[in-house]
């Protein structure tokens, strides 16, 4: 089985060098924040009869017994989120990496398979600059966001929209389950409106309104809406939409359970200079102080600022996930070790 071949786990992260060979089950932290150093090694919980009857269980996820065994322990979680929808915001170095990309396409179709509901937003940013590159223009951005002139924005959809948002239907197809590819605009799924800093960002958008109609007959037939940032206006112009807040706007109106957003760093830091000091699950009082104190600054602040978001309109939790771990929504969704910070409300 797919899940069976790819449970061994690695990170590029030195601290996060020796991981489980399997789906650990060690506890989340339960305080709103803290320290989290990730153990060397972390063992799977025997169940009391495997004690008795098999107390000498092969663990090893190569071997039949081992592999059996780590299945059977993602069953609570599996049985906790089958039915329920998960948003997923793909982007970043999960996008660029073929092997990371494999990863998350497998991670997205065996969690389709087992009865999640799975919503898939996609940007695109390396993938346009290198197309903006090929036809001589040069990319800008102002405070992280790019500058969209008409022409740019010309881009941005056949990129988003004929190109990479194709490419992950193909993929996700090809791995056996049923992807359908769509933008904001289809069946106005986003309306968007000019961002306040039009004049400088061009057709840079926020989200004015989400109508999920068009996705609940897909997720109901265990179809995978695979959803480009691109939106339109009343008038039919198009927009450069933010896949973070597209992501979180689409959990909202859906009520999903959870929100993950792939990113291209381990998740929350205590200390922003100590990459062992995770935090592993924080609450939205927890989030907020540590955005006073300056803990939280620079792209990590509009990416904790959709969770919140997301929450205070009734999604159940929030994660920032590692993306660049191989199999990280699986460690997220099938393990209490998780693969980065969930927020909660």
């Amino acid at each position: 089985m797919l899940a069976a071949k790819t449970l061994p786990l690695t990170s590029p992260h030195s601290t996060l060098n020796e991981k489980s060979n399997g789906f650990a089950l060690s506890s989340r932290s339960t305080v709103p924040f803290a320290k989290f150093k990730r153990s060397s090694k972390t063992t799977c919980i025997k169940s009391s009869v495997q004690s008795v009857i098999a107390p000498e269980i092969d663990k090893d996820p190569t071997s039949a017994q081992g592999r059996v065994t780590i299945l059977s322990e993602a069953l609570p979680f599996i049985q906790k989120f089958r039915g329920k929808t998960i948003v997923v915001k793909y982007g970043g170095a999960a996008m660029k990496s073929e092997v990371l990309q494999a990863s998350v396409i497998a991670d997205i179709v065996l969690l389709s398979c087992v009865g999640l509901r799975i919503v898939f937003v996609h940007g695109g940013g390396p993938e346009i600059n290198q197309w903006l590159g090929r036809l001589n223009i040069q990319p800008n951005f102002l405070n992280g966001l790019r500058v969209t002139d008409a022409s740019t924005m010309e881009i941005v959809s056949m990129v988003l929209v004929g190109k990479v948002n194709k490419h992950l239907v193909a993929l996700i197809n090809k791995a056996g389950a049923t992807a359908v590819g769509l933008s904001g605009i289809d069946g106005r799924l986003l309306m968007a409106r000019p961002s306040p800093n039009s004049s400088q960002l061009g057709f840079v958008g926020d989200i004015a309104s989400v109508d999920p109609t068009i996705l609940r007959p897909l997720v109901d037939n265990n179809h995978i809406p695979v959803i480009a940032s691109v939106a339109a206006d009343v008038t039919g112009q198009s927009y450069n939409i933010n896949a973070d807040t597209a992501a979180g706007e689409l959990a909202a109106a859906l009520g999903a359970e959870k929100l993950i957003l792939l990113t291209d760093v381990a998740g929350i830091l205590e200390d922003r200079n100590n990459p062992e000091s995770l935090v592993k699950q924080i609450d939205i009082k927890g989030v907020k102080k540590m955005m006073e104190d300056g803990k939280i600054a620079g792209g990590m602040i509009p990416k904790v600022n959709c969770c919140l978001r997301s929450l205070a309109q009734g999604v159940r939790t929030t994660s920032i996930i590692d993306g660049r771990l191989k199999h990280s929504l699986l460690l997220e969704i099938l393990t209490d070790e998780g693969a980065g910070t969930m927020i909660t409300g």
